[in-house]
């Protein structure tokens, strides 16, 4: 399992996710220690590095920065593969998606309203759209599971859907509040749901018509969200903690106080391990 992390000195780090068992544990998958063995370093960017997504079944991440420019990296090989030149403006999220069984597809948003579809495996650019009216900027992305569209919440109050087969935009509308995070996620049921969050407040919409199902409440800005198994949303930020929530029932399953030091600015489930459980 490979986790990547960039900073606001320009720099982006991969790591492998190991388990350090003792001789007597040998035996025991869930026993022993969890440490981050470094992959890789690179001074990425000549700006901050604002945002990172990872595709580890395609062995790809990429990196975003406030140098309009994209940068691409193989996982298997810790290897940096060069930038993506198209983007024209600061890059604020990126995601990977693909209709087939290997995400090779790459979104990546730009400050001035662009969203730009990439073949991340011959570094070519696909298609240039815009999700907003009057260049508003995207402040997240989340592509739905089957790859056919993605999600966008703008910086000034949109929220638009982009259909990645034919590379246009299919709706687009104003929120009461200017969302920071989208996601798509399940609940406990497999039904298809949608996530944002707003401030202190996160949403659970349904994914066919839009309606709220469920408004939870945390108890400070939240920064960022990672949907896992079973209907559970994790979330995470001006509180320094990391918070559980049901998405069939909208409350907290469980909260770990005081996580960090200072906010929390990443969410990140790992769901690989040998005996089914979660980590985050």
């Amino acid at each position: 399992m490979a986790l990547v992390a960039g900073s606001y000195e320009r720099f982006i780090w991969g790591f492998s996710l190991k388990t350090l068992t003792s001789p007597a544990a040998a035996t025991d998958s869930s026993s022993g220690t969890l440490t981050l063995a470094p992959l890789f370093s690179y001074p990425a960017h000549t700006g901050p590095v604002r945002c990172v997504a990872a595709a580890p079944r395609a062995g790809l991440a990429a990196s975003g920065g406030a140098d309009d420019s994209v940068r691409l990296y193989d996982l298997p090989t810790a290897a940096d593969l060069g930038p993506l030149l198209d983007p024209s403006a600061a890059v604020s999220a990126l995601a990977f998606y693909s209709r087939g069984p290997v995400p090779r597809n790459l979104l990546a948003a730009c400050d001035d309203g662009a969203l730009h579809l990439y073949d991340a495996d011959g570094f070519a650019l696909l298609a240039t759209l815009r999700a907003f009216p009057r260049h508003e900027a995207a402040e997240g992305l989340a592509v739905h599971p089957s790859g056919r569209v993605a999600l966008a919440v703008g910086r000034a109050g949109a929220l638009a859907m982009v259909n990645l087969v034919r590379g246009r935009r299919s709706f687009t509308c104003r929120l009461e509040r200017p969302a920071s995070v989208v996601s798509y996620a399940e609940d406990k049921d497999g039904g298809d749901r949608f996530v944002m969050a707003a401030e202190e407040k996160v949403t659970v919409h349904d994914s066919e018509d839009a309606r709220i199902i469920h408004e939870m409440d945390c108890s400070k800005r939240v920064l960022a969200m990672a949907p896992a198994k079973n209907g559970v949303l994790y979330t995470g930020g001006e509180d320094r903690g990391i918070t559980a929530w049901d998405l069939s029932s909208g409350k907290v399953s469980s909260c770990i106080e005081g996580a960090h030091a200072t906010r929390v600015k990443g969410v990140i489930v790992f769901d690989t391990r040998k005996d089914g459980s979660e980590l985050c």
